[in-house]
């Protein structure tokens, strides 16, 4: 197997584990904490690899108009995108949340419209529309797993922020640093503010070691990692559509991690939620093929 691929499944099996890593150390750390522990643990991390590629010594060769620019987008991702993430998984069971964050790639075409000035055609309003069917399924169960009420607050989070994720894609279109140099000003910029909301709504004190050993872990594979094995296979591969398309395994393989480590029952409706979302996203990437394949043919 070629090793785009290679690295580009390890990031899906990182990845997997997310919903799972976040349910199971919120029993012991609060939103907060995780959030903090988690960014300081992958800037860590991207920080070392950096170092060892030698690249380290761009993050001080950037003009200050720049290191401002990497501060706003620090401030929506790690910072505003994972709070909303992790409220969410503190909230609603797993199963519901996992799914409705895959919507993100149908957020990011319909935020393209407004910002970066693109059409929304027909076929990209019904597969909007199928996608965002799926979040009702999920989201109009009459229980949760322990018996009690849906909260919509998290259902709100759940989707709220993939406009985040979106935003935060749509202004990266202006970097023109290494990815990896991005993503670590961005987590490096975050950690003061991520600290402060630790101090004003909760303590940076964690006394419980299982709590920190899953933030670690959280910044380890849902941060660090995953971001330097993404970005490297997309960098090694001719075609890095078949790579990226490898990230749609990921809730199929989390929901396998929810149901065998948290207990959850995956309940029906949340494996028809997810296949709506995802089919939404497929005809959403067929018609951006087609529209690919004609601007090549137009060339030719």
């Amino acid at each position: 197997m070629k090793k785009e691929y290679v690295l580009g499944l390890m990031t899906v099996l990182f990845w997997s584990t997310s919903a799972t890593a976040f349910e199971l150390t919120l029993r012991y750390l609060d939103v907060f904490q995780v959030l903090f522990y988690g960014i300081i643990t992958s800037t860590v991390i991207l920080g070392a690899y950096l170092k060892i590629t030698g690249k380290f010594d761009s993050v001080f060769g950037l003009r200050r108009g720049e290191y401002g620019f990497y501060l706003g987008l620090g401030c929506l991702n790690p910072l505003v995108y994972y709070l909303m993430v992790i409220k969410a998984y503190d909230l609603l069971p797993a199963q519901i949340v996992q799914p409705i964050n895959y919507t993100w790639v149908i957020t990011l075409s319909l935020m393209a419209v407004p910002l970066l000035k693109q059409s929304l055609g027909k076929i990209q309003m019904i597969a909007t529309l199928i996608s965002y069917a799926g979040v009702v399924v999920i989201s109009l169960k009459g229980q949760g797993d322990a018996g009690e009420p849906m909260n919509y607050v998290g259902v709100f989070l759940a989707v709220g922020c993939t406009l985040i994720w979106a935003l935060y894609w749509i202004l990266n279109i202006r970097s023109h640093q290494d990815p990896v140099v991005a993503i670590f000003l961005n987590f490096f910029f975050s950690i003061p503010l991520a600290a402060l909301l630790c101090c004003l709504f909760s303590s940076v004190l964690v006394s419980n070691s299982k709590g920190l050993l899953g933030a670690v872990w959280i910044g380890c594979f849902e941060f660090g990692f995953a971001f330097i094995t993404w970005i490297t296979a997309l960098k090694l591969s001719g075609n890095t559509g078949r790579v990226a398309n490898l990230v749609f395994l990921t809730p199929f393989i989390s929901l396998i991690f929810i149901h065998f480590v948290l207990g959850e029952t995956i309940e029906a409706r949340t494996w028809a939620g997810l296949l709506l979302i995802l089919t939404g996203i497929g005809i959403q990437k067929y018609q951006e093929f087609k529209a690919l394949s004609t601007s090549l043919q137009k060339i030719k």
